[in-house]
């Protein structure tokens, strides 16, 4: 059973000339008949979507640990915010939001309980055992973690969808490519959209969540010219509207703003450079999916916002020391004594060896789990 050319000649017709069509696919690593009605690109979104590390997001840490309060970002819910965003940016641009939504879909597979402490931590406790990296370990899990499909491990997805794992980056994120996904070439534009989806995402709602956890104030962003603007305007609109309204309509504002410059700028750079391809965007050999030098900067002051303020915050870093001394804590005791491991993992023990089977292990944890085999391992009063 192959995919209908149907299906496949419908979508190019509405693709850019520059958009990955699922029709000029590399394809799957593990050949397997397609879908008589779902493109490449959709099924490797459904294949996401029903996998075990992507469930696990729901308890995995954006900012607040999830026992903090209900209403705070997850992993999951992070996830589903760049997945929207991503979304409308490619069909803004007639680019193929099947694939976006895949490749944000997965950007977060690879990340560990506790946020980017949990990736600090994993990170210092694999050097000299082939070393820990977010990006990478997403990549691991949809190559060779999941166990699904009978003839291959992990979830057989497209090339372009990988390589949209392998090449995420921001400035948290610097991967070592590896060489099968081309590390001298841009990725699809799918996959550069996902980047910035991913940044629009994050800096709007840390500010939401920082606002309602109280660990920043409205005043404190004064200074701040994307939320200060926006809020003015949206204060004198709607002036007997209570916080909770201005907030929230300040912050579409600006996700609103920082979409649609960067369709604006995505445009001129592909008028610009005269781009017709696929290849075209590949050989820039880097991202052309940015900000125009204004709202750039506007970003820039944000982002510095946040991280002096909420990111800093005396009750984020206890958290992240509390969650750095909980992860070395559980990595030391399976490592002194691996049958602590649960049986179905201390088997593979041999065949991936001590250090990353028990950093495969915790990086799967979500925070709750963590946290309660911390307790199981260590509370001589709690049930093992």
């Amino acid at each position: 059973m192959t995919v209908s050319n149907t299906f496949a000649d419908l979508e190019a017709k509405r693709l850019a000339p520059y958009s990955m069509s699922s029709k000029n696919s590399k394809g799957r690593r593990h050949e397997e008949d397609e879908h008589p009605f779902r493109t490449v690109f959709q099924r490797d979104r459904d294949r996401i979507i029903h996998c075990n590390a992507f469930r696990r997001l729901e308890y995995k840490t954006q900012v607040f640990v999830y026992h903090e309060g209900d209403h705070y970002r997850t992993r999951l819910t992070h996830t589903i915010e760049v997945s929207q965003i991503a979304r409308t940016i490619a069909r803004a641009l007639h680019l193929n939001e099947e694939l976006a939504e895949g490749i944000a879909l997965a950007h977060d597979l690879g990340h560990p309980p506790f946020g980017h402490t949990g990736e600090k931590t994993l990170t210092q406790l694999m050097k000299g055992y082939g070393g820990f990296e977010h990006n990478l370990h997403s990549l691991r899990i949809v190559e060779y973690l999941e166990r699904r499909y009978p003839g291959f491990k992990g979830l057989n997805l497209t090339w372009e969808v990988r390589e949209g794992i392998v090449k995420h980056c921001s400035e948290h994120d610097r991967p070592d490519v590896l060489k099968e996904y081309e590390p001298k070439k841009a990725p699809c534009l799918e996959a550069q959209i996902v980047d910035v989806a991913d940044e629009i995402a994050y800096n709007n709602h840390d500010i939401d969540d920082g606002l309602s956890s109280e660990m920043i104030d409205v005043e404190q962003l004064n200074d701040v010219q994307l939320w200060q603007g926006n809020y003015k305007n949206i204060k004198k609109a709607l002036p007997k509207e209570e916080f909770k309204i201005h907030k929230s309509q300040a912050i579409i504002k600006i996700i609103n703003q920082q979409v649609t410059d960067l369709i604006a700028q995505i445009s001129k750079e592909v008028e610009k450079r005269k781009i017709g391809s696929v290849e075209d965007i590949r050989d820039i050999g880097e991202p052309i999916a940015r900000f125009s030098p204004d709202m750039n900067k506007k970003n820039t002051e944000l982002k510095n916002f946040l991280k002096k303020n909420l990111y800093s915050h005396h009750r984020v870093i206890r958290m992240a020391d509390k969650a750095d001394r909980i992860l070395k804590a559980l990595f030391k005791v399976y490592s002194d004594e691996p049958q602590l491991l649960p049986p179905h993992v201390y088997a593979e023990l041999e065949e991936k060896g001590k250090e990353r089977l028990i950093c495969d292990y915790i990086a799967g944890m979500t925070d709750r789990f963590a946290l309660d085999e911390y307790k199981k391992l260590f509370d001589p009063y709690e049930r093992v």
